[in-house]
């Protein structure tokens, strides 16, 4: 069973600092790269794929 309290953690992170955020749930992978470019591109693209991420996870 997963730990809903780290659960939101995660996602406020990923609405403050998106790139934090998908990093406390994947580590170091394509995905925390992808988001660190979309976060550059466009804030509100880093935190809907931020949360995806932590919600697919």
């Amino acid at each position: 069973m997963r730990d809903h309290k780290m659960d939101i953690l995660k996602i406020i992170f990923a609405v403050l600092l998106p790139p934090l955020g998908v990093f406390l749930e994947v580590g170091l992978t394509g995905a925390f790269w992808l988001n660190i470019l979309l976060t550059i591109l466009g804030y509100l693209p880093g935190i809907i794929h931020a949360v995806w991420v932590i919600a697919k996870n």
